[in-house]
């Protein structure tokens, strides 16, 4: 009977043994990632892409102008 005790023991303080050695080795998580588009970057485009059209529609619309006979005053 001491036998049966002593290995229920063993096995008892193995067990809380594993369990303490698994928490001190734990590690806290990783903070999220931060994201890969705040919106900058696509406000930036956007505004590209409108200036680009700006710049055409003024490339189309100056050879039209300088052909009217316009005067400011």
């Amino acid at each position: 009977m001491a036998s049966r005790n002593s290995v229920t023991g063993f096995a008892l303080f193995s067990f809380v043994f594993a369990v303490i050695l698994s928490l001190a080795g734990a590690q806290s998580l990783a903070p999220a990632p931060a994201p890969t588009s705040d919106g900058t970057s696509i406000d930036q485009g956007i505004a590209y892409l409108l200036m680009v059209v700006a710049l055409v529609l003024t490339y189309l619309i100056h050879p039209l102008d300088a052909s009217s006979s316009y005067s400011f005053f």
